[in-house]
């Protein structure tokens, strides 16, 4: 199982310029073994050694396995959050930009799929205080795409009877992608966005 380095994925990473290159492996490994075995099956033993460090070593970088999983959840739903908020604040009327949002969010989750299978299906893993952090950012994403499509239907682009189910429905065509893509896919991601995008268009009324 391969996935995006982190660094190439979150280059706005906090503090990502002054990183150990130990802590992107140790970061890189564990969104591997919890995509692969579940955050629960793995072990801090099991992240160290594909990480090419002592169990030992982990913790000069991270308290525990849920510091990491928590690390990767925030920093995920940040990059997807932005990658919203830029494709609403873009140019063109509302089905213009909820097409390039959900064709970008599909896309996204194909190319990153190991990490999107972790922030989007671990959750129930997450201590306390990170789950609130990661509840407020989902959210937040939530209400940028029921916002558009608010837009949308304010000036007859969307037909929709509830924004906030539709929303939800957009939201999770792409996170699912994640879960099912891989290596062997026969679409590309840029092309599955496509299809994704009008499907979308679709099924909020809008004229394709």
């Amino acid at each position: 199982m391969t996935s995006t380095p982190l660094a190439d994925l979150w280059p706005t990473l906090p503090g990502a310029d002054v990183r150990p290159e130990a802590a992107y492996r140790l970061l890189q490994a564990a969104v591997e073994s919890f995509a692969e075995r579940g955050f629960h099956a793995t072990t801090t033993r099991d992240i160290a050694t594909a990480a090419g460090m002592s169990p030992a070593a982990l913790y000069i970088h991270y308290q525990s396995k849920a510091a990491l999983l928590a690390e990767i959840s925030q920093a995920g739903h940040a990059a997807t959050l932005t990658l919203v908020r830029d494709a609403v604040a873009g140019p063109g009327g509302p089905a213009e930009r909820m097409r390039r949002l959900v064709e970008q969010f599909t896309a996204w989750h194909a190319r990153a799929r190991t990490v999107g299978r972790v922030v989007n299906y671990e959750l129930h893993a997450l201590p306390e205080d990170a789950y609130a952090v990661v509840a407020a950012l989902r959210l937040d994403i939530e209400r940028e795409v029921s916002a558009l499509i608010e837009a949308g239907a304010a000036v007859g682009d969307f037909h929709v009877t509830e924004v906030r189910t539709a929303a939800r429905a957009v939201t999770s065509l792409g996170i699912d992608v994640s879960r099912w893509y891989t290596a062997n896919s026969t679409e590309a991601p840029e092309e599955l966005g496509r299809r994704y995008g009008e499907l979308v268009l679709r099924m909020l009324g809008a004229r394709v």
